[in-house]
């Protein structure tokens, strides 16, 4: 049995996206369809919407979708129809990384999130008119009312959870609370500096007050940011003015970061932030940056201070785990992630797209149909 359903599909890089009506295929014996309930609109959407990722098209996009089970595929018996899920990114399963439970480093991570179909090539989704549209972006393209994912997309939650609210777990808020409790480890007492805090950002402010950082430092361009930062867990909330980041740290009298993380991709800051970390300072990369780019650093100042410069994806996590981890520190009031979301209707996709563009809005969630 197929499904009908509307999609938002792109079909060209200069065209916006637009709500059409789809055939979704039923799952395969390792899938799993969901009904989506809400899906968050993240920047790395737009990356792949303005071509700057090796996305195929037509395509659905969106990867941070939750909702309810409707089917599963005859292997899977540990889900069922009803039950609530957050989604997530793909992996293989298999190679050295999934093996060792880093999925976030799956050796087929393009090709199973970013080539829009499942990895033989096939898609799920199909126009009305019968040609067939590029899915799985992100193993969901969930700008849907209806996604079809491998099991290991899809995270079981408590059924008491606002479902249409969780999908930024799976991607925005697991990337940057991730990158502060995964891959940076962050110690009691130690400072660290958030450089941009939307979704990401602010999610990693919130992880540096759960890890215990005594000066946890936000720095960005908009005022109701850095309001928002300092109401969630900053000691810090500076304005991004044009000194330099090395200068901002040091004027509010930490001598040296003992850990960084960007979210911005912007060259320049990240390059002054490395300048600005402390002997055995870390950072963590965890932009979309351009194709190409390039970081310039003094090997001798990481050299002689044993520091770190690590790309973190995901937040070095396994779903699997990390979301139910995220949503106990949620429900003990450590992580609420819902003060950074705003809600639009499905149809009025552009209009959020367009005010999380323009920093109007920190976490867009698209709120699906009945």
């Amino acid at each position: 049995m197929n499904y009908p359903a509307q999609a938002a599909v792109l079909r060209g890089q200069s065209v916006p996206m637009s709500i059409e009506p789809v055939i979704i295929a039923k799952p395969r014996f390792d899938e799993v369809l969901v009904k989506i309930a809400g899906v968050g609109v993240c920047h790395t959407d737009m990356v792949m919407r303005d071509g700057l990722l090796p996305i195929p098209r037509p395509v659905v996009l969106g990867h941070e979708g939750a909702g309810r089970v409707l089917a599963v595929g005859s292997a899977i018996d540990d889900l069922a129809p009803g039950d609530h899920v957050a989604l997530s990114f793909s992996s293989c399963g298999q190679c050295p990384s999934c093996d060792l439970r880093e999925p976030a480093y799956c050796h087929s991570w393009v090709p199973l999130n970013f080539f829009g179909a499942r990895a033989d090539g096939s898609t799920a989704i199909t126009a009305a008119g019968g040609e067939p549209v590029h899915s799985h972006v992100f193993g969901q393209s969930s700008f849907a009312t209806h996604a079809v994912v491998h099991r290991r997309n899809a995270v079981k939650v408590d059924r008491d959870l606002p479902i249409e609210l969780l999908g930024p777990l799976g991607c925005g808020i697991m990337t940057g609370a991730g990158a502060v409790l995964n891959a940076l480890k962050v110690r009691p007492g130690s400072s660290i500096a958030v450089i941009g805090v939307g979704a990401v950002g602010l999610a990693a402010v919130m992880a540096a007050r759960i890890a215990g950082a005594s000066a946890i430092v936000a720095i960005d361009r908009h005022p109701s940011r850095i309001a928002l930062a300092r109401e969630l867990g900053a000691t810090h909330a500076v304005a991004a003015d044009g000194r330099d980041i090395a200068e901002i740290i040091a004027s509010l009298g930490i001598a040296g970061l003992d850990y960084a993380l960007d979210t911005t991709g912007v060259v320049p800051l990240v390059e002054q932030t490395i300048s600005a970390l402390a002997p055995r300072g870390e950072m963590a990369l965890v932009a979309a940056f351009a194709p190409g780019a390039k970081v310039g650093l003094d090997a001798t100042h990481v050299m002689s201070g044993g520091r770190v410069i690590r790309g973190v994806v995901e937040g070095s996590a396994d779903p699997q785990t990390f979301i139910p981890q995220l949503l106990a520190y949620h429900r003990a009031g450590k992580l609420p992630f819902d003060r950074l979301i705003k809600t639009y209707p499905f149809e009025d996709i552009l209009t959020a797209i367009a005010d999380g563009e323009e920093g109007r809005v920190v976490k867009p969630v698209l709120l699906m149909p009945d």
